[in-house]
């Protein structure tokens, strides 16, 4: 029998609808027994295009700030940064829930793809910002349009068969970490290069005049490359489902989980899966706060507490930390989870946080080497911790539901988690500007009160892992 009859033979069988993507991509897992390695790997790189605009500013963005004088005193810019910072967030916060269900009403291509040219467009924007609303609006319209993530997440668990499905979340997760690396190596290293490469660039140059359109240019310049990616990815919507006509038992389940009203109700009821996304909200709250506050007082003023950093030292630190995270996440957090059990691990993540964090503000009295060798090793760790805190609550919230709801149960996940997100720089950045002005308060004094109020964030995250509050999953949801 030919090549083609045997696919119309399996088409039959299975009731597989031949002008529908979803169908073509269940009958390609169908006849294709092994890992699909070309799918995954535009999978890849598509999270990589999403994860580099959101830390790739980090390094520079006090300078940035300064340059824009807005801020009337040098204590004041880190307020100003926050809302910078948090405007992504905040724009990703308003529009998750729209994204997917635009996904699921036209397709995973079509948000994927508009998201891709939306960095395109709104990055470059903000490289060429000149004035602090500027900045605010081209990252606030970024977040809003760039919604990536989430149908990304439903896409690698659709192409992939169900033995590969784990692989397929992975892959994400690693190519999210790689987009950490490299995202504030770019901006540390590239911002600002006719001061740092003046043999290259002159002040007269489009670089010169803006100190900080390179690094952004170059991440646009990758995402133009991602939309001709975009143009090869599958869809993977079923595009008949309601027509009274069943594609195969997979979908036929899904079909049913989508118009039945009870699994959206047992979302809200299920209290392991809320109180899991409630302790996960408050630990990146001070994530995004920690990330907004080491990157402004690395770069601030000795005289200040800070430790004098320049743009690439800071890329330095945040890509020696984003590769330590990384390394941590696939080869030990595993063995660690198996031994321990997620939620043991998040709290003992949590309470070497707190001495970590303390000891910050007397790491500024170093210098030279011993300053450098010590702030990359808090920073690795201070990462490792983190990423152990919420990968262990990611897990709790994908156990306590059933398999069929954890798309949902991520989207609410993630919806509630970029408001955190949001008001994480905002309010870190505010309270880096107060605490510097108190540099002579007998109660704390400077930075050693914004690292105890981060603390204290980190205590409540941790009383909350413990019970009655953080309910487990039941032991009989898959």
């Amino acid at each position: 029998m030919s090549e083609n009859g045997i696919g119309e033979s399996l088409l039959k069988k299975n009731k597989y609808h031949e002008d529908c993507p979803g169908c073509k991509i269940e009958h390609f897992k169908e006849t294709n027994t092994g890992v699909p390695f070309k799918h995954l790997l535009y999978v890849g790189i598509v999270v990589l295009c999403a994860a580099l605009p959101i830390s790739s500013l980090f390094p520079f963005l006090y300078f940035m700030i300064r340059d824009f004088h807005i801020a009337k005193r040098e204590e004041d810019i880190g307020y100003y940064a926050g809302y910078v910072g948090s405007a992504f967030m905040f724009g990703r916060a308003l529009t998750s829930v729209l994204w997917g269900m635009i996904a699921d009403r036209y397709g995973r291509k079509p948000v994927i793809m508009f998201g891709t040219i939306s960095v395109v467009i709104f990055n470059t924007l903000f490289g060429f910002s000149t004035n602090f609303w500027m900045a605010v609006s081209t990252r606030f319209l970024l977040g809003s349009l760039c919604g990536i993530l989430g149908p990304m997440r439903a896409y690698a668990s659709e192409v992939c068969r169900k033995e590969y499905q784990a692989l397929g979340m992975s892959i994400i997760s690693t190519s999210w970490g790689i987009g950490l690396v490299i995202g504030p190596a770019l901006g540390g290293f590239l911002a600002q290069p006719a001061e740092k490469y003046p043999n290259i660039f002159s002040t007269d140059s489009l670089f010169g005049r803006f100190p900080y359109l390179l690094p952004c240019l170059l991440i646009s310049i990758f995402s133009v490359g991602v939309i001709a990616v975009c143009c090869l990815l599958p869809e993977t919507l079923h595009s008949h489902v309601g027509n009274g006509e069943e594609c195969n038992d997979s979908v036929a389940l899904g079909a049913a989980a989508f118009e039945s009203n009870s699994p959206r109700k047992s979302l809200l009821k299920n209290w392991p899966l809320i109180s899991s996304i409630i302790v996960y909200c408050v630990f990146q709250l001070h994530d995004m706060a920690y990330a907004e506050i080491f990157s402004l007082w690395a770069v601030s003023p000795r005289k200040n507490g800070g430790l004098s950093f320049s743009t690439a030292d800071v890329g330095e630190v945040l890509a020696f930390s984003g590769l330590g995270l990384l390394l941590f996440q696939l080869f030990i957090y595993p063995l660690v989870e198996r031994n321990f059990g997620p939620v043991m691990v998040s709290r003992i993540g949590a309470v070497l946080t707190i001495p970590l964090l303390s000891s910050y503000p007397f790491l500024a009295m170093l210098k030279g080497l011993a300053l450098m060798l010590l702030i990359n090793c808090a920073s690795i760790l201070k990462n490792v911790l983190a990423v152990s805190i919420t990968t262990g609550l990611f897990l709790l919230q994908n156990r306590s539901v059933t398999q069929q709801q954890r798309g949902a149960a991520n989207g609410i996940s993630m919806s509630a988690m970029s408001l955190f997100k949001a008001i994480g720089p905002a309010a870190g950045g505010s309270l880096f500007s107060w605490a510097q002005k108190r540099q002579d308060a007998f109660f704390f004094p400077g930075d050693q009160m914004i690292f105890f109020l981060l603390n204290m964030i980190e205590v409540i995250g941790l009383l909350l892992t413990f019970k009655p509050f953080l309910a487990l999953p039941d032991d009989n949801i898959s």
